[in-house]
């Protein structure tokens, strides 16, 4: 995809927070002439980013490439907009459940168990966020509801 890659639309976004910034530059292509044979594929994706991390008065700057493929054909807007979108999925959910509550820590391994903790997390991020809360931890101290209390909550270890 490198070689043959010839952008027809690319759009540009720069995010700052955490200490970071980040340029993107969301590129697509439908020109797929020299570029592997996928079934369905429409459209190709480049996302060229550069980071620049700021930590104790240095400056650490890492470039990426990344590739996409779909099956459709949309503005290059609108799949920055996607790729981007995913990881709000990821920030929100994910990484909260393993931070705040410890879910990749947990040793529970053996069904029905792995569903019922994963419900019992999902509900309780739902009631705060119901509640106004944005920040987890934060929900979490105030409502006395950690890990501790899901754990009484299923008479577990």
């Amino acid at each position: 995809m490198e070689t043959h890659f010839q952008p027809q639309q690319t759009v540009h976004q720069t995010n700052k927070g955490h200490g970071r910034i980040e340029k993107r530059a969301v590129s697509i292509t439908q020109l797929l002439t020299g570029i592997a044979d996928f079934p369905g594929l429409r459209t190709v994706i480049r996302v060229e980013s550069e980071r620049h991390v700021h930590r104790a008065n240095i400056i650490e700057v890492s470039r990426e490439t990344r590739y996409y493929v779909a099956s459709f054909i949309d503005t290059a807007q609108a799949f920055a907009e996607r790729i981007r979108g995913y990881w709000g999925v990821e920030n929100k959910v994910h990484h909260v459940r393993d931070v705040t509550q410890g879910e990749d820590a947990s040793r529970i391994r053996t069904s029905p168990l792995v569903q019922s903790w994963a419900i019992a997390r999902n509900f309780a991020l739902n009631l705060y966020r119901h509640n106004g809360f944005e920040n987890m931890a934060q929900a979490q101290r105030l409502a006395g509801f950690g890990l501790s209390t899901l754990k009484l909550l299923f008479r577990m270890k």
